[in-house]
């Protein structure tokens, strides 16, 4: 039994070894390639590693909108994300504490809305962000992102404010807080690792988001990464060493944000959510 148990443990950890091997070696020839020389890069010169801590490509992409791109991104990013938490907790608060005609049809809505392709919603979305004169601007992309993130951060949301006891938000109430008062100052700070899980959803999605960015702007000043990478590519010939450089800078924004809040994803991954 023990054998087994074992075998069992090894095979896991082969596995995980593996999977592990799979994520993060692409990434690690992806950092190790930008420092590379350009004959190094073209196979002039056959190496595994660089000969030095070549720096060339990086200076390159001062070159290119690479910066406005960024900030581009970093906008939208952190738009979408404060309006769709915003929405998430208000409704998923609704959803979990109050019983109306049609709760549970509105909460298989909800759900329901994240199966759909993101490929068969860009003509009606599109038909929608034109009538509203919001086409080429990155506002009329924020809203989209939030029709996108919304559905899941809702679900998340009301399953961490099931977990908060009604009773200590009661007893807030009684000791004269206000429905909103109770809200933000009781249930909201145990169901913060839901928030900050939310938020990583939210930031990755809409940070790697390609379809819709390319759809809905038009204008180079206006690109997020995902798009303004793109224009990286030639049509007969490519900068590789820059473009491996700018997708270097493109990961390390999602990796610090998901460094600082890994502790509450861990707590998700562990049981940390009622269903």
């Amino acid at each position: 039994m023990r054998a087994s148990r074992e075998r069992a443990s090894g095979g896991a950890h082969l596995v995980a070894l593996l999977f592990l091997l799979g994520t993060v070696l692409p990434f690690a020839y992806m950092v190790v390639s930008s420092f590379k020389t350009t004959p190094e890069l073209n196979g002039a010169e056959k190496r595994l590693l660089p000969s030095g801590l070549y720096l060339g490509h990086y200076a390159k992409i001062a070159d290119t909108a690479f910066f406005t791109y960024f900030m581009n991104s970093v906008l939208v990013a952190v738009g979408t994300t404060t309006i769709a938490l915003l929405l998430a907790i208000l409704a998923g608060y609704g959803f979990a504490r109050f019983t109306f005609i049609g709760n549970r049809g509105m909460l298989l809505i909800v759900v329901a809305a994240q199966m759909f392709p993101a490929v068969l919603l860009a003509i009606p979305l599109y038909k929608t962000v034109n009538a509203l004169g919001l086409l080429d601007s990155l506002v009329g992309l924020t809203i989209v992102y939030v029709s996108f993130a919304l559905p899941f951060c809702i679900w998340l949301m009301r399953n961490y404010f099931l977990a908060v006891p009604v009773e200590i938000e009661e007893a807030a109430m009684i000791d004269g807080c206000g429905r909103f008062q109770a809200l933000w100052r009781v249930v909201l700070p145990p169901a913060m690792p839901g928030v900050m899980a939310a938020a990583v959803f939210t930031i990755i999605q809409v940070w790697e988001e390609f379809l819709y960015a390319n759809t809905f702007i038009d204008t180079d000043s206006k690109r997020t990464l995902s798009v303004g990478l793109n224009t990286l590519i030639g049509e007969f010939t490519t900068d590789w060493g820059r473009l491996l450089a700018a997708g270097v800078l493109v990961m390390i924004p999602v990796l610090l944000v998901f460094s600082y809040l890994q502790r509450y994803v861990t707590q998700i991954a562990g049981g940390g959510v009622k269903g």
